[in-house]
């Protein structure tokens, strides 16, 4: 499959092939057998069915960072608090 990545961004199109309730289900372009349900409320206003999208994903390295200390950090008082 082909899409473009750039520092550590992935850029898609998906075709929105339909509406099913509150979902949208999307079909990758460069690859249609592989599909994707987004809910209706994340995609742009007056979305529907045919309109091709642009999808981007990117790694958020700072906040996946700071979760991993945060968790480390309540990890560690859970476990200092259970051997007192």
């Amino acid at each position: 499959m082909e899409h473009v990545a750039r520092l550590e961004v992935i850029y898609i199109k998906a075709t929105i092939d339909r509406i099913e309730g509150h979902l949208a289900v999307l079909l990758i372009r460069e690859d249609e057998s592989i599909r994707l349900e987004i809910p209706v409320s994340l995609m742009p206003p007056g979305s529907k069915e045919g309109d091709i999208v642009d999808i981007q994903i990117e790694r958020d390295e700072s906040t996946t960072e700071e979760t991993r200390e945060r968790v480390s950090s309540l990890i560690e008082k859970l476990k200092s608090k259970g051997q007192k």
